[in-house]
């Protein structure tokens, strides 16, 4: 079976070794037609912590790590510019 691969967007990094990214999934509405989009947030697994926020991220599903996470960072496909600046 393949695993699962979501992009989105971290919009919190205050855990240790945990990031929420919420992925934003567009579709029409089934009536209106008009286009929707709904959010879904997920917590992922950081080991480095080297996730800020704003940053995109690549996210694939792993084993349960924990009572809420069931997913892991792949890969940090861009930083955001407030993460550049930090650390510099």
């Amino acid at each position: 079976m393949a695993l699962k691969e979501r992009v989105g967007t971290v919009v919190s990094d205050k855990m240790d070794k945990t990031v929420v990214v919420a992925v934003e999934n567009r579709f029409p509405h089934s009536i209106y037609k008009k286009i929707v989009s709904r959010t879904t947030r997920y917590k992922a697994h950081d080991a480095d912590n080297n996730c800020r926020i704003g940053d995109r991220v690549r996210i694939t599903e792993t084993r349960p790590l924990s009572a809420s996470k069931r997913w892991a960072v792949s890969e940090v496909i861009s930083h955001s510019a407030k993460a550049q600046e930090a650390s510099k």
